[in-house]
Parts: structure tokens; sequence; C-alpha cells
């Protein structure tokens, strides 16, 4: 098919389904980069009139400009300003959701509700030594009052001496109608939380065995659990609090961390009763039963009674 008559079809495809369609074939996805098209796109999205962004005169400015000069443009360029657009479009609006916080937590009352509207997800990345990487996307998950629980497990698992690292990272789909596109094929992006160092998999890091698998604990709060007869890997579980757990699971990057702001406690530490006014909630749980949840409060202690 000429294609002329490929790029007047694709004209009429929507962004989730023009991205999937660049992913047939290498004609299909030069096609699929179009500038005429994804300005189109673009300005359909985030135009001053319909976008929530506020945009001043000379960012319309720039924005008229720039559709003038389209032309000029190298292929893919339009496609990678909509995805940038919609990448902080929904960093802006997770950034709304979790405005409201708890006042005996202290953590966003709204984080569930984020998870499931924005369909975060984790990964853990797999890397060898020799530099090849392997994805693995969370199989299970346990959402608690304070914090998730993330499972990998499977039959398919690298082989163990030859892992360097693993990656834990938060993945956020660029576009929040996931119901267009099947989990496996959505465009996320990454986040790393955590990097880990396989080689610390050691008695001096192993809390529990059974006649089967060794477990091991690698700060901060990841279980690795390893075969004792073949040596390999049986799962890996990470417990995730909620304190930033969306902010570290979206706005790090792939291969850098999110800052935590600095935190600056208030100090009040009274001749008689030392440290007071604190609270201490306690969640204790395996998976998705509850053992114990409860919270403590005008708890105090002296400054020498502290380890």
């Amino acid at each position: 098919m000429p294609s002329e008559i490929l790029l007047k079809i694709f004209s009429y495809l929507d962004a989730v389904s023009l991205l999937c369609t660049g992913c047939v074939s290498r004609r299909f996805y030069h096609l699929a980069n179009d500038n005429f098209i994804w300005i189109g796109i673009y300005s359909t999205a985030f135009s001053p009139a319909r976008s929530n962004w506020k945009f001043n005169s000379v960012e319309k400015i720039a924005m008229s400009m720039s559709f003038l000069s389209v032309q000029d443009k190298e292929a893919g360029y339009w496609k990678k300003e909509y995805i940038t657009k919609q990448i902080a479009s929904v960093k802006a609006a997770l950034a709304d959701i979790l405005k409201p916080v708890n006042p005996y937590t202290g953590l966003p009352v709204k984080t569930k509700e984020a998870l499931r509207i924005f369909g975060l997800g984790w990964a853990i990345i797999l890397k060898e030594k020799s530099g090849k990487e392997y994805i693995m996307e969370h199989v299970d998950l346990s959402i608690n009052d304070t914090s998730v629980t993330v499972i990998w497990y499977g039959k398919k698992w690298p082989c163990l001496a030859s892992l360097s690292t693993l990656d834990l990272c938060g993945m956020t789909p660029v576009f929040t109608d996931w119901y267009k596109t099947p989990t496996k094929h959505r465009l996320r992006w990454h986040s790393l939380i955590a990097k880990y160092n396989l080689s610390h998999l050691t008695v001096s890091t192993m809390i529990g065995c059974d006649r089967l698998i060794r477990i091991f604990c690698l700060h901060p709060g990841l279980l690795v659990g390893v075969w004792k007869k073949e040596e390999e890997l049986a799962f890996v579980m990470a417990n995730l609090h909620f304190h930033h757990l969306v902010e570290r699971s979206t706005l790090g990057s792939a291969t850098i961390p999110y800052e935590l702001p600095p935190h600056s406690p208030f100090l009040d530490d009274s001749p008689e009763y030392g440290l007071h006014g604190y609270q201490l909630h306690v969640d204790l749980h395996s998976g998705g039963v509850f053992y114990l949840c409860g919270t403590f409060r005008n708890l105090f202690t002296k400054r020498g009674e502290i380890d």
C-alpha cells in the first residue's frame, strides 16, 4: 500500500493506537513518526482552550512558531514532545490527588486511589555481569493501610551466578486510559527506587530457611528467596512504605532515584519529659492477613534513653 494512503489512515488514529501501530514493522515505525500527524494530536490534547495548563503570551507565540516550522523538525520530534508533555500532565495529576493528608498517620489519604487510577506498578531489573538486563514486572501485590507488598516469582529466572545487581523501579503508564491497550504493551516510564548488590546474598544477610529455601534480607526492605538445591532465585519480595511512595515510584529516572525533601523535625526537648508529643503507628501483617494495627499517641522519652 502506498505510504500516502497509510499516512492518511494513521491520521485518524489516537496517540495510543498510533504508538502501537509503530511497533508492527520498521516501515510502520517511520510512518507513525510523521510530524504532521503528531502535531495534530499534540495541538488537540494540549491546546490552551482544552488543557488545564496555563499558557502565557510568550508560550502561545512560541507554540505558533513551532507549528509553522513543523517541516524543519526531525521525524518523531512532535511525538517526543507529546509524550514529554503527557508525562508532565500525569505527574501534575498525581501531585494533586496526593495533597490531602491523614492527620493520624501523616500519609496521603488517597495513595491507594492514586495507585489504582494511574496504574502504577513495580518491576525489578536483573543485571548480568556482562551488562545484559532482564526486566520482570510484579506478579502479585498486597496493598495495606500504610504499605504495599510486591512479589515476583516464577520458573524462568536468569542464572543467579551470572547476576550482579537488582534494580527496583516504579513503572507508570504514560496514558491513564489503560483499557485501550494490553498491560504488556503499555508505554511506561521507570523510576529507580533502590539498587541492590546480589553479591550480598551471604550468611550475614540470611534471616531464615527451611528444607527447600533460604531467605535473605537486603536493605532497604527486600527479601530474596533462593532454592537450596539449585542455588537459584525462587522469589523476590519488596515491602514499600506509603511515605513518599508515589513520588519515589514516579519522579525519579531510570538510573537516578527521586531525592526525598530534607526532613527537619520540630525539636521540643523538655527538661522534665524529654522529647514528647510523638506518635507511633504499628501495622503488622503477612500479605493480606493483618495481625496488629494500632496507633500509640503522646509518646515521650529522654534523649539519654535513645540508643
